[in-house]
C-alpha cells in the first residue's frame, strides 16, 4: 500500500528515472550469475552493472566482448534489456495493458506521453501499439535482409540468431555486436566493404532514429509534405544535412587516413557509416582509435547532436540543434523571433534547446575533466568517452577495457543521464516553480 502511495507521488519524470535504474539493477543481477557467462564463472558486479547499464540505456560500451565472454543465456538477457530500453520500459508496460485489456489511467497516459516525448495527451495509447508493432515489423524486416549476408556464412540457425540480434541492436541505436566471434572488440571492419550490409545497418539505424511521433505523421500523411507537422519537416530536414553533409566531410577528413587504399566502394560505405553511427548507434566499420583528429572532432559533433526526439536514439536531438542553429541564425539578423516553414517558434522551446544543449556539453566535459585527474589518459580520447557515454553513442577509442572502476563508475552515470534525458534528469530534482507575481527589477549585463 505505501510503495503503491510513492509511486503516485513521484513526478513522471522521477518515475522514468526510477523506472531505468530498476531495469538496470535487475539486468546487472542476472548479468552476475555463472550461467550468463561463457566460462560459467560468476562475473564481478561492477562489470555486469556496466554492462547492464550499457543495454539498458541503448549505449554500446563494453568492458568484455559480447560474444566472447558472455553465454546465450547472457546474451539474450542484454538483447530483452537493449529492447525495452529502445522503446522504453513505460511503452512496453502500456502495450502489454492493452493486450491484457486492463484499463490505462490518466497517470499512465501521461507518463507515456513524457516518456516518447508527444507533443500531445490524446491518441499516446494508439501511438505505444503502433511503437510496439511497428518496431516489431521494421526489426523482422531488418533480419530478413541481414540473413542475406550471415545466413550463407554461419549456416541457418547461427546466421538467423546474428540477423536477429543484430537488427534489434541497430534498430534500438545500442551498439551491441557478436562479431567477437572472428575477432574480439572488431565490430564490423571486416565488413566495410559489404554495400549490401552497410545500407541495411544505415537504414535501421536513421529509422530507429527518425522517433515515434515522426513515425506516426509519415503513417498518417505519407508524402504529403504540406501535412507534416513542423516536428517532423525539422528531423527530416536534419536527417538530409547530418547524413550528407557528414558523409561528405568523414571522406574529406579520412580519404588519406583511414580510408588510404580503399576502393571506391569501400570509402562510400565507411564514409556513410561514418556519418549515421555516431548519431548514438556504437557500431563501426573502421578503426575509430585511428581516427584524424578532424575525424574525432566531426565524430563527437555528431554524437552530440543524435537522434530525434521520442526515438531509440540520445544524444541533445536533430531538433535541439536546429532550433539553435536558427536562434543564432534569427540572432544575427536582429530578429527577435525564431520563425521556420512559415510559423514561429515560442521562447520555452528555444529556452529548453539551450538548456538540453548546455547541460550536455557541460557533463560531457565535466566528466572528462574528473576521469583525466583520477587518470593519466589522452585527453582527446577521454572526451571522446565522455561524450560517446553521455549521447548513448557506445563508440570508443579503445579507452573503455582501460578505465579504473571509478571512471567506469563516472561512464555508467553519463549513460544513464544521457538515456533518461539530460532536462529529463534535472527535473526529476526540482519541482514546477510557481509563477512569481512579483518580479526582480531588470539588470544589464555586456554579453559577447
Amino acid at each position: 500500500m505505501t510503495s503503491a502511495k510513492h509511486r503516485k507521488n513521484l513526478s513522471q519524470t522521477q518515475y522514468i528515472a526510477v523506472g531505468f535504474l530498476l531495469m538496470i539493477v535487475i539486468g546487472a543481477i542476472l548479468l552476475m550469475l555463472p550461467v550468463s557467462s561463457r566460462a560459467g564463472v560468476w562475473t564481478d558486479p561492477l562489470s555486469a552493472a556496466f554492462t547492464a547499464t550499457s543495454a539498458s540505456c541503448v549505449t554500446g560500451l563494453v568492458v568484455f566482448d559480447t560474444y566472447s565472454h558472455w553465454s546465450l543465456f547472457g546474451q539474450l538477457v542484454i538483447l530483452t534489456l537493449i529492447q525495452i530500453g529502445g522503446l522504453g520500459f513505460i511503452t512496453v508496460g502500456v502495450f502489454f495493458s492493452i493486450y491484457l485489456r486492463r484499463n490505462i489511467g490518466l497517470i499512465a497516459r501521461n507518463r507515456m506521453q513524457e516518456s516518447v516525448s508527444a507533443l500531445q495527451l490524446g491518441g499516446v495509447v494508439k501511438l505505444a501499439k503502433q511503437i510496439v508493432i511497428g518496431t516489431a515489423a521494421i526489426e523482422a524486416l531488418g533480419a530478413l535482409f541481414l540473413s542475406f549476408v550471415f545466413i550463407p556464412e554461419m549456416g541457418f540457425g547461427q546466421g538467423l540468431y546474428y540477423s536477429v540480434f543484430h537488427s534489434i541492436s541497430a534498430f534500438c541505436n545500442a551498439g551491441f555486436d557478436l562479431m567477437g566471434k572472428y575477432e574480439e572488440y572488431s565490430s564490423f571492419v571486416a565488413y566495410r566493404d559489404n554495400l549490401w550490409l552497410n545500407l541495411v545497418f544505415c537504414a535501421l539505424i536513421l529509422i530507429g532514429g527518425l522517433g515515434f511521433m515522426v513515425w506516426q505523421d509519415l503513417y498518417q500523411n505519407r508524402l504529403n509534405w504540406k501535412k507534416y507537422h513542423l516536428h517532423t519537416k525539422l528531423v527530416l530536414l536534419g536527417l538530409v544535412i547530418f547524413t550528407v553533409g557528414g558523409t561528405l566531410l568523414f571522406w574529406i577528413f579520412e580519404r588519406n587516413n583511414l580510408l588510404a587504399g580503399v576502393s571506391p566502394v569501400g570509402q562510400f560505405c565507411a564514409s556513410l557509416f561514418g556519418a549515421v553511427t555516431p548519431r548514438t548507434a556504437g557500431f563501426n566499420t573502421t578503426d575509430t582509435g585511428q581516427l584524424s583528429e578532424a575525424g574525432q572532432i566531426l565524430t563527437v559533433f555528431l554524437m552530440i547532436v543524435g537522434g530525434n526526439s521520442g526515438s531509440t536514439a540520445g544524444g541533445a536531438k536533430v531538433t535541439t540543434v536546429m532550433v539553435l542553429f536558427m536562434f543564432v541564425w534569427a540572432s544575427l539578423h536582429q530578429s527577435s523571433e525564431v520563425q521556420t516553414f512559415g510559423r514561429r517558434l515560442t521562447q520555452e522551446t528555444v529556452r529548453k534547446a539551450s538548456v538540453v544543449f548546455t547541460i550536455n556539453l557541460t557533463l560531457g566535459v565535466a566528466a572528462a575533466m574528473v576521469i583525466c585527474a583520477i587518470q593519466n589518459l589522452c585527453l582527446g580520447e577521454v572526451l571522446f568517452e565522455t561524450f560517446s557515454a553521455m549521447n548513448t553513442v557506445g563508440m570508443t577509442m579503445n579507452l573503455t577495457r582501460e578505465l579504473i572502476p571509478a571512471s567506469r563508475i563516472i561512464i555508467m552515470i553519463l549513460m544513464y543521464f544521457g538515456r533518461i534525458g539530460s532536462l529529463t534528469f534535472a527535473f526529476s530534482f526540482f519541482k514546477k516553480k510557481d509563477t512569481d507575481v512579483l518580479k526582480n527589477p531588470v539588470g544589464e549585463i555586456s554579453v559577447g
